[in-house]
């Protein structure tokens, strides 16, 4: 293992329903960021849902907007950080916490309970191999 890896990890692993449609946006740079919210819910708690606000950037933010649907079920690792801004009322500065997503795998549709995938095998290459 690479001796950088060994001093910095931060890995996040969760399987969770979108709790609204994707948002996307488009830069004039080209870029494309996808910001979505999910519902956890542990199996010994299943009356509480704990969200994550989760955040995607390229090939993985273009399949988001194609495939992801409030009630998606979504399988995703990222990486734990914070959105910082300045609030605009009291210029305050503002902070959230947010995963950006390194690989998404869609388990199935809001509308089947099934565990099936949404996306074509060269989708989910796509998305597993997107650097952003």
């Amino acid at each position: 293992m690479n001796p950088r890896v060994m001093n910095y990890i931060n890995k996040v692993m969760l399987v969770g329903r979108c709790g609204q449609q994707p948002e996307l946006k488009y830069f004039e740079s080209g870029a494309v960021k996808a910001s979505i919210s999910i519902a956890v819910r542990p199996p010994y708690r299943s009356d509480q849902a704990l969200w994550f606000d989760l955040v995607a950037w390229g090939n993985q933010a273009e399949v988001i907007g194609n495939y992801v649907h409030k009630g998606t079920q979504i399988a995703i690792t990222g990486e734990f950080g914070f959105d910082r801004w300045a609030d605009k009322n009291s210029g305050t500065m503002r902070q959230k916490p947010v995963i950006t997503i390194n690989a998404i795998e869609l388990l199935g549709s809001p509308r089947k309970e099934e565990s099936i995938s949404t996306s074509t095998p060269n989708e989910t290459q796509a998305v597993a191999n997107a650097n952003f």
